[in-house]
């Protein structure tokens, strides 16, 4: 697709699970709950008119033994057949005619078995200005001999408010998504979904952008517990490849934003920077400013070049690491160390992020400027050493840990999630899990609405 720079496939193990969850979501919401109260008038040869009325018409029990779902290219069908349910409501009658003048009028209860029953509903997803919207297309509803139609909306059993209340679902999700100060990852999907025999793709433009001052926070669900990384062949539910432009954008948003540079007045393990404690490492710095602070002033000097190969990740970082004197409250650069840094990125999920650490492969140095004379290579590579794998690399891997966030709806977490990696994509191969979710269950809950009747 175009502009789609993360792809997320569904599969039919994928759409079986959704199914299975909103069904059984369904029959939660419906079960105990209340069908609107009937009322008939019918003509009784030799009698009279008859006025029947069915009230308190409630649910106490649904079963499922079978259902499947289909994609094409017209859209999506999910069929149940074989169901079961169990209904119980208040009777009453009444009778008037000219035979009859005082009426003749009784009531009761009853109990119902429903069996044999199939429903099927027909839906479709488009692109709504980078939202998704979900369409019905038609419905059925088969009882035996029995025939129950609704007008305006799908029904399962009597009537289904849970294609608007999804569609009304699909409509939170967000179109970015805050990740701190600086950037913001676009989410808005990114042409019409393609529907397959076997699967659904959905396009998602998934590049980093800069902040918005103006932009509002939108909630983004990240998951709970950590989520282990399985070696299994076996077919996952869903897919999520993320182009190596993904992190491309990152790098170059970061960048300009100056986000990728800091000042060290400290090293690990050492007292605060000063001149006297680089006496035997840079003599002529303590000669000419003698027990002066002094602190590193690292910045990247351009955007990290980042590409997907067929087994990690690789990073190539240009550094500039310029050495600072403190004197009288003045901040005099004495030299400039350029270092160019080949690393490699460990890909893991995290959680519903992926993340990972990376590792210094290799680095070559070089004196870019000096006002204190010449340095020896020697120094400047033990330096740049130290600095490099206590501080630089350190720093990066906790930036790294927040992660990119996946496309993972609310109540889901990815589950025994596989890292695959086909140049220029690295792809995400995972089942899923539902947490349960109160939002969900409140979203997916369904109301009641006028329904027709047909015996």
């Amino acid at each position: 697709m175009i502009n789609s720079f993360i792809s997320v496939i569904i599969s039919d193990k994928g759409l079986d699970f959704v199914k299975d969850i909103l069904i059984n979501q369904t029959i939660e919401s419906i079960v105990l709950s209340q069908l609107p109260q009937i009322e008939k008038s019918v003509q009784v040869p030799l009698v009279g008119k008859a006025n029947v009325i069915l009230s308190e018409i409630t649910i106490k029990d649904i079963q499922v033994s079978s259902s499947y779902v289909e994609t094409g290219e017209t859209g999506i069908v999910v069929v149940v057949s074989g169901a079961t349910a169990d209904l119980s409501l208040n009777w009453r009658y009444t009778v008037s005619s000219w035979l009859v003048p005082i009426g003749i009028s009784d009531s009761g209860t009853a109990t119902v078995k429903v069996e044999d029953m199939q429903v099927g509903l027909a839906v479709n997803l488009t692109n709504e200005e980078g939202t998704l919207k979900l369409i019905l297309l038609d419905y059925e509803c088969d009882v035996g001999e029995l025939s129950i139609k609704v007008n305006g909306g799908a029904a399962w059993l009597y009537q289904v408010e849970g294609i608007p209340t999804l569609d009304d679902l699909l409509q939170t999700l967000p179109k970015t998504v805050l990740l701190d100060e600086t950037a913001v990852l676009n989410v808005s999907f990114v042409g019409n979904p393609v529907l397959s025999n076997s699967s659904i793709e959905l396009g998602i433009n998934g590049l980093f952008t800069e902040r918005n001052d103006d932009l509002v926070p939108q909630v983004y669900y990240r998951g709970y517990d950590d989520i282990s990384v399985s070696s299994s062949d076996l077919p996952k539910m869903i897919k999520i490849s993320i182009h190596e432009n993904v992190f491309k954008s990152a790098s170059e948003v970061y960048f300009a934003a100056d986000a990728l540079q800091w000042i060290l007045d400290e090293l690990p393990d050492q007292a605060f920077l000063n001149t006297a404690d680089w006496k035997i490492i840079i003599p002529q710095l303590y000669k000419q400013y003698p027990n002066d602070e002094m602190n590193l002033n690292i910045s990247v000097s351009s955007p990290p070049i980042i590409e997907v190969s067929d087994q990690d990740i690789g990073a190539t970082i240009s550094i500039d690491l310029i050495i600072d004197v403190l004197e009288d409250d003045e901040v005099i650069p004495v030299a400039c160390i350029s270092v160019d840094i080949s690393a490699t990125f460990d890909a893991e999920i995290v959680r519903n992020s992926l993340t990972g650490r990376l590792k210094l492969k290799k680095f070559s140095t070089y004196l870019k400027w000096s006002k204190i004379g010449k340095l020896h290579m020697n120094v400047i590579q033990s330096m740049s050493s130290t600095v490099l794998k206590t501080i630089i690399i350190p720093y990066l891997n906790t930036q790294l840990k927040r992660g990119i966030p996946l496309p993972i709806l609310n109540g889901f977490a990815l589950k025994n999630a596989r890292i695959l990696y086909t140049p220029p994509w690295i792809a995400v191969s995972s089942d899923v899990t539902f947490l349960g979710d109160y939002y969900l269950r409140h979203h997916l809950a369904y109301g009641e609405k006028r329904s027709e009747l047909y015996l």
